[in-house]
């Protein structure tokens, strides 16, 4: 995407176009956390990257793991971790969904087993009940990022990400907004936000 910016803009440089672009999904991203998410929530982990020569699919040590929590008709919450761990979703959970929400995760031991507090918070599949609790949302998400950084960014490495991940949110929370509505929901969420290349340099 950054090439096509570069051209249409005649921008001088590569780089002066990707900063450019940073500095929109900067602005996109939230500086905090608005309502908590509510009603049925999906929770799901997936692996961001290439894949390595000499390694099966299942390897993971290049790529950069991502959560991901949807609201059901509602917005999405993506985020990178260092590692996906019962501690780090419950985190997540305890920050971003409520605990009256009906929390759908696939069958990973990470949401259940001892030493989270989240099965105990969050009503879960429950076979007597009958209620169906699926995932497909998030992995619908997921799809649509994976499709987008292959085929239009290319690569993004694991520092970046999480502002790639702030403008595939944006997106997806405003997919039933016009293009102008969304890029005044955008613009307005600059003020106070700046974004630098480089530190500011330290006096001698």
């Amino acid at each position: 995407m950054t090439k096509p910016i570069q051209r249409q803009l005649e921008i001088g440089s590569y780089r002066s176009a990707w900063f450019m672009c940073q500095r929109i999904r900067y602005a996109l991203k939230d500086a905090v956390p608005g309502e908590k998410l509510n009603g049925t929530v999906e929770a799901d982990e997936t692996y961001v990257g290439g894949k390595r020569r000499g390694k099966g699919r299942g390897y993971t040590g290049n790529r950069t793991p991502v959560v991901a929590l949807i609201e059901r008709g509602g917005h999405v919450r993506s985020q990178v971790v260092p590692k996906v761990t019962g501690a780090a979703l419950d985190r997540l959970l305890r920050m971003h969904v409520e605990t009256t929400a009906n929390l759908n995760t696939d069958e990973s031991p990470l949401y259940t087993k001892p030493g989270t507090d989240s099965q105990e918070e969050y009503a879960r599949r429950d076979k007597k009940t009958g209620r169906l609790a699926t995932t497909n949302t998030a992995e619908g998400f997921f799809g649509n990022t994976k499709r987008s950084i292959d085929g239009t960014h290319h690569h993004t490495s694991r520092k970046h990400l999480p502002l790639y991940l702030a403008e595939f949110d944006h997106k997806y929370n405003t997919r039933e907004a016009s293009d102008g509505a969304r890029t005044v929901i955008g613009i307005r969420k600059i003020a106070g936000k700046r974004l630098m290349l480089r530190g500011p340099r330290q006096e001698a």
